[in-house]
């Protein structure tokens, strides 16, 4: 059995429930489950961004490659996120990062960012996929004057690390932008990265991949894998795939016990979204919210939201804990009463659309692309810290590399294995506190 730490409510294929956007693709195709026997040069664990992502490198590279999913691809995280493709992926800040492997390292890193979301426009481009693409990069509005002053600081520190152009906005001008939020004091608008659909994104991979002859098999978790001679065995309850190699990218969705090396190593979190009603122009007016640009703000317990293309308005946050119904009641309480509060003209504008998904954390937050412990041929990628969309695809093709013998441009620390967390099966016990902790400080 699986050892997972949340309740088993959350890997059960109900969990999509809500999200709005199953309404917006089509049905997924009804990839065969696994049967029988069969072998494969490469098998990719986790139908998500980064096992999609994997399996479309090594079919590009003409190998053979299988991809299991425990119920279908784009089911988990990569299907229910918020659609930012942006920078991100260490939740470290590039200060800690500067002081931690220094100057080199934090330039790697950087480049991973702006790499990340070239990768994803280049696969869309190349495959065809239709993303809903919009926001021409990304802004972060200020919660309390303070933030404003530090992103005043930072301004001109990303754009040259990044290479791209930012722009403070003042408190004053945020109406004229279209950004007016109540309570902000103020916004940095980075000019790097767009929104997207993501599971027209996702769908589009897993077509991509059998396009080149890839095989996908959904509802075949694996429950076991074991050494046989030169060969992994992965177990599923209907049958058994033989592998040279094997590609772990499960990350939030992941168990203490497939492989043992992952106990406690990543730490999922859980992430809320609703999604209102188209709105009019009117209520747009009213708001005076029209930007359609990716946006978040500095809280700790972030809130991150958009205003997408139909004019319907996509607001997220941190926060759960448990994944229960009566938790899930009161984290859409908690959400409905945080967006009525920044946008206070939208109280009365209905939210139809309300689901959760597991984000992922690694101790030292950072993301991991590497080697499972001292398995040969076998990898694992993870802990994208809520910005998987760009750097889940990005890394999936960096473990691809590894696992095809080649160079790869990871920087040198994504690829140092991840401390334990403590309390190990516990930890979860561990975001109850922080969280508590985070909400006096974000003033809540």
């Amino acid at each position: 059995m699986l050892k997972h730490i949340y309740e088993p409510a959350a890997y059960a294929a109900q969990s999509l429930d809500g999200c709005y956007w199953v309404s917006t693709a089509p049905q997924a195709p009804d990839y065969a489950p696994l049967a029988g026997e069969a072998r494969v040069e490469f098998a990719v664990i986790g139908g998500g961004f980064t096992g999609l992502s994997a399996a479309l490198r090594l079919a590009e590279a003409g190998v053979d490659v299988a991809v299991l999913d425990m119920h279908a691809p784009g089911w988990g995280a990569s299907g229910r996120n918020g659609g930012f493709c942006c920078m991100g992926g260490s939740k470290a800040s590039g200060a800690t990062l500067l002081r931690r492997y220094g100057a080199d390292e934090l330039a790697r890193h950087r480049a991973a960012e702006v790499s990340s979301i070239e990768t994803v426009a280049d696969i869309a481009a190349r495959y065809g996929i239709e993303l809903d693409r919009h926001s021409e990069g990304e802004v972060q509005l200020a919660h309390r004057p303070a933030a404003f002053e530090e992103m005043r600081a930072e301004a001109a520190t990303l754009a040259r690390e990044l290479g791209c152009e930012t722009r403070l906005i003042g408190p004053t001008e945020l109406a004229a932008e279209g950004l007016a939020a109540q309570g902000m004091h103020g916004a940095l608008h980075v000019r790097l990265g767009f929104g997207l659909n993501p599971r027209k994104y996702v769908l589009g991979l897993a077509e991509a991949v059998t396009r080149l002859g890839g095989r996908i098999h959904a509802h075949s978790t694996v429950e076991q894998i074991t050494r046989s001679g030169e060969d992994y065995v992965l177990r599923t309850s209907g049958g058994t795939l033989r592998a040279r190699h094997i590609l772990l990218a499960t990350n939030g969705y992941s168990s203490d016990n497939l492989p043992d090396w992952m106990r406690a190593r990543y730490l999922p979190v859980q992430s809320s979204v609703i999604v209102t009603r188209p709105l009019s122009d009117d209520e747009i007016a009213a708001q005076g919210w029209s930007s359609d640009l990716m946006a978040y703000d500095s809280r700790k317990l972030l809130h991150y939201f958009r205003l997408m293309p139909n004019r319907q308005m996509l607001f997220g946050m941190r926060g759960g804990v448990r994944w229960t119904p009566a938790d899930h009641a009161a984290i859409r309480r908690e959400i409905r009463r945080d967006f009525d509060t920044m946008f206070p003209a939208w109280r009365a504008v209905e939210a139809p659309w309300f689901w959760s998904g597991l984000a992922n954390l690694a101790r030292d937050l950072v993301p991991f692309v590497g080697q499972i412990g001292d398995w040969p041929r076998a990898f694992a990628s993870f802990a994208y810290h809520g910005n998987g969309v760009a750097m889940g695809t990005w890394c999936g093709a960096q473990m691809a590399d590894l696992a095809l013998g080649r160079e790869t441009a990871l920087p040198d620390f994504y690829r140092t294995p991840p401390k334990r967390f403590e309390l190990g099966p516990a930890r979860r016990l561990a975001l109850i506190m922080a969280y508590h902790y985070y909400k006096v400080m974000d003033g809540k």
